[in-house]
């Protein structure tokens, strides 16, 4: 069984629930205009969201440079997925740069963007709103229902690959994004919780990577590993 203990519970229980506290006191304090300049492409909120990938991406590399890709190759690809998944999603969060450097978007594919920035998931919903469902879809199965299972029926699962099963913990980000997006389709409470929902719950999508990111780099640095490769 995979052992869940040695991420301290600041990193997944409560930095998730501050998160969550902070941004519904903001959601109901703060002017719609104001929460509008927080969740700008160019704002603070997208910043964070850089950062965390950003370090799931440095994390993920670093990971993939240690590894002898002869000796493990389905863990060496599963990891250089990663880090290709998270060099993307990086990218693209700040435009490739345009966020940072304030370039102007060339006028051929300003026609092609719908929001004239220079990066590809405003192109496409093929490069936007499909991997994000993959990305959602992940966080829900591999946050909720694999560690389920591990725990009800722990043979269900390969042996092989338990190395790279997510832990029991991740079920608080898992959760809390679940909870996020359902409040914002439903709307059950009636109003607008949320400036922009969908903001709110790429934060978890990317937080929940960066603790995937940080307990696997943990179980291929432990010396004496209980994990067969």
């Amino acid at each position: 069984m995979v052992q869940d203990k040695e991420m301290h519970k600041l990193l997944w229980l409560w930095i998730p629930l501050l998160m969550a506290v902070v941004q519904i006191f903001l959601e109901l304090l703060l002017p719609s205009q104001t929460l509008s300049i927080l969740h700008s492409e160019s704002g603070p909120h997208e910043f964070v969201q850089f950062i965390i990938i950003f370090l799931a991406l440095v994390i993920s590399a670093t990971m993939l440079h240690g590894l002898n890709f002869k000796e493990v190759p389905w863990l060496s690809a599963w990891i250089g997925l990663m880090t290709l998944c998270c060099f993307y999603v990086a990218g693209e969060e700040i435009s490739w740069g345009q966020h940072v450097l304030n370039w102007s978007t060339p006028d051929y594919w300003n026609n092609l963007n719908d929001q004239g920035e220079t990066n590809l998931h405003n192109t496409s919903s093929w490069l936007d709103q499909k991997p994000r469902l993959i990305l959602e879809l992940g966080v829900i199965v591999g946050g909720l229902i694999m560690p389920l299972l591990m725990k009800v029926k722990p043979d269900f699962l390969p042996k092989k690959f338990r190395i790279i099963y997510p832990p029991r913990f991740l079920y608080v980000t898992a959760g809390i994004f679940l909870v996020l997006k359902i409040v914002d389709k439903a709307d059950v409470l009636g109003i607008q919780l949320f400036e922009r929902g969908s903001e709110v719950q790429e934060l978890y999508l990317f937080y929940f990577v960066l603790l995937y990111c940080l307990e696997l780099r943990r179980r291929l640095s432990l010396k004496n590993s209980s994990f067969d490769l």
